[in-house]
């Protein structure tokens, strides 16, 4: 059983930057790790995930913008967002133990992005 909590949301301002952080409570080494978001009166929606191997995928929303990253060593992922705009405020979800094209069991409880100005 992995725990997963999240950090580092907050407020920017359009054009912003934020990077958000998953730490894991055990290792993530052999798990695909992904973030999601869910926006007020949406679905949840997948952002980017991370590959065992290091393979990234992004959604079209967020490519060349976002960027995933891990660090197994500290059992952390992390999300550095640039460029934001309004349209990404949502609570942030991290994600372990999915594959391509579906998440896994391991959820952690959220981190608010709020991008206004």
């Amino acid at each position: 059983q992995v725990q997963l909590v999240e950090s580092g949301g907050g407020l920017v301002q359009p054009g912003g930057s934020l990077r958000l952080s998953c730490a894991a409570s055990g290792s993530t080494a052999s798990i695909y790790m992904a973030w999601y978001r869910q926006a007020p009166g949406k679905q949840r929606e997948w952002v980017a995930r991370i590959t065992t191997g290091g393979t990234t995928h992004y959604s079209n929303s967020v490519k060349g913008r976002f960027t995933i990253s891990r660090d197994d060593a500290k059992n952390t992922v992390y999300l550095q967002m640039n460029s934001l705009k309004a349209e990404d405020t949502a609570v942030y979800y991290c994600n372990g133990g999915g594959g391509l094209g579906y998440p896994g069991t391991y959820w952690g409880h959220g981190t608010q992005v709020t991008v206004s100005s």
